[in-house]
């Protein structure tokens, strides 16, 4: 262990916070009274975060990854992607949504999949008195594609939806994303707002998504017709969160633009000129909301010597401070955040820092408690 005493308090706390062992196997359940990780107490406005329960929620057997969480019409849902075949691209891969009361059992609500295409990344959306998923979908044939033909421009979304969180229509083709790799959504008032990332003029030249790929502002008024409002990203577009405030300004984080770090994004109507702000790591499956009046961002972080991690921050005057790094490991992040009170918070997100009873590595979902 490095010796720490010679460092100003403010850079002691944060080295004492990051080397934590925070990345303990748990079983089904692991409560603490005094919380898991705590956030750097840097002023009055970013308070301390105690994850007082984690438990997995869901595993099968399968590669389970990629979640969402939201709260319809009094109850809880969360979605993720799951695949007897494993993180890649896969005709087997489906979209399962849960449903809870409270966050403490859960039942399945809805299941889905597109016949020779491989559905992943799923995402909530509550508009217009429904509640969508959405999820982009690699065309694959069927039989599993080898890395190097995936095809973006035969890239596709497609959707679920309720109005009552019992009758489900789906799969449902997304008009208008042929050919983008869809993302998180937002909404503004009467219209809906897409991530979708696509090559320049669908160019054919090359495969998967090559550093030319664009990142658009896909724009929609009942939430499965789109159309493109404008190009946020011109080169190395990749998965990005929007958030919306009602002047109608909108907040981006966006993964990493091709390089070592995510970037923050500001725009306002009609979202033609974007101002970007590199910040200080990159952010794997990034989540971007609102806790309260405060900003919560969170992803996958890159250490190095743990490997990967889902970490949680305050984003504030354009910088991220950690509050809660989860236990977590391998393949893991991809986390969605509700709000249940304006102490409480409820977080999903997958992780494979576990292993079965032969020692082989599960890849599973879990939800952790956050609070005040």
């Amino acid at each position: 262990m490095k010796d720490r005493s010679n460092l100003p308090r403010r850079e002691w706390l944060r080295s004492t916070i990051q080397t934590a062992a925070l990345g303990l196997p748990i079983s089904s359940i692991l409560r603490t009274s005094s919380g898991l990780a705590a956030s750097l107490l840097v002023g009055p406005d970013l308070p301390k975060v105690a994850v007082s329960a984690v438990r997995r929620v869901f595993h099968n057997g399968e590669h389970n990854a990629f979640t969402d969480l939201c709260r319809y019409r009094g109850q809880l849902y969360l979605t993720f992607r799951s695949c007897p075949d494993g993180h890649m691209v896969h005709p087997t891969a489906s979209i399962i949504v849960l449903r809870s009361p409270d966050g403490g059992k859960w039942d399945e609500a809805h299941r889905f999949r597109v016949e020779q295409r491989d559905t992943r990344d799923p995402h909530f959306l509550v508009f217009k008195g429904k509640l969508f998923v959405y999820t982009g979908t690699w065309y694959t044939g069927k039989s599993s594609p080898p890395r190097e033909s995936y095809d973006l421009n035969q890239h596709l979304g497609y959707a679920a939806w309720t109005e009552d969180g019992t009758r489900w229509h789906s799969p449902i083709l997304l008009e208008g994303t042929f050919g983008h790799y869809i993302w998180r959504a937002a909404v503004l008032g009467e219209k809906a707002y897409l991530c979708g990332r696509r090559k320049p003029a669908f160019e054919i030249t090359s495969r998967g998504e090559p550093a030319s790929v664009e990142a658009l502002m896909l724009e929609s008024d009942d939430g499965l017709i789109w159309r493109k409002k404008g190009v946020f990203q011109e080169s190395s577009g990749d998965e990005t969160a929007f958030l919306f405030e009602p002047d109608g300004s909108v907040l981006g984080v966006g993964r990493d633009g091709g390089g070592k770090e995510a970037r923050l994004l500001r725009s306002r109507p009609p979202y033609a000129n974007w101002q970007r702000t590199s910040l200080d790591r990159s952010i794997g499956g990034p989540l971007l909301t609102k806790w309260g009046k405060r900003y919560v961002v969170g992803g996958r972080k890159k250490t190095e010597d743990r490997g990967p991690k889902t970490s949680l921050c305050w984003l504030a005057d354009d910088r991220l401070t950690e509050f809660a790094e989860l236990p977590s490991g391998g393949d893991n992040s991809y986390p969605g955040l509700v709000e249940m009170s304006p102490t409480r918070a409820l977080v999903s997100y997958y992780s494979s820092h576990e292993k079965d009873a032969s020692g082989k590595p599960i890849t599973a979902i879990y939800l952790a408690e956050l609070s005040l």
